[in-house]
């Protein structure tokens, strides 16, 4: 089995930064792709970043420039810096391992950006 955790959450003003974690574990290998997505209240869960095994990243245009993904392999963990934040980033972020074909979820964890 595959777990995924995700931390550091919280409130921020807007224009200032945070850094989420997600760690895996279980039947995973280093290989594994890894994203980040995010959800608010009626809307459909949206890719916000996302890291492949060579460290090769790819990013929503919403966030690009301003959020950065990377991955710690020997700890199983991937990051994602959120800087310059705004008051539209505001959602659940969830990150996600592939594999065999399929995601394996986190709980979420809420940021909030007070405007």
């Amino acid at each position: 089995q595959v777990q995924v955790v995700e931390s550091g959450g919280g409130l921020v003003q807007a224009g200032g930064s945070l850094r989420l974690s997600c760690v895996a574990s279980g039947s995973i290998t280093t290989v594994n792709a890894m994203s980040w997505h995010r959800q608010t209240p009626g809307k459909q869960r949206e890719l916000v970043a996302a890291i492949g095994s060579g460290s090769t990243s790819t990013y929503a245009a919403a966030v690009k420039g301003r959020f950065i993904i990377s991955r710690d392999n020997a700890k199983n963990t991937v990051y994602l810096q959120m800087n310059s934040l705004k008051p539209e980033d505001t959602a659940v972020y969830y990150c996600a391992l592939f594999r065999l074909g399929r995601n394996y979820w986190g709980q979420g964890t809420q940021v909030t950006v007070s405007s």
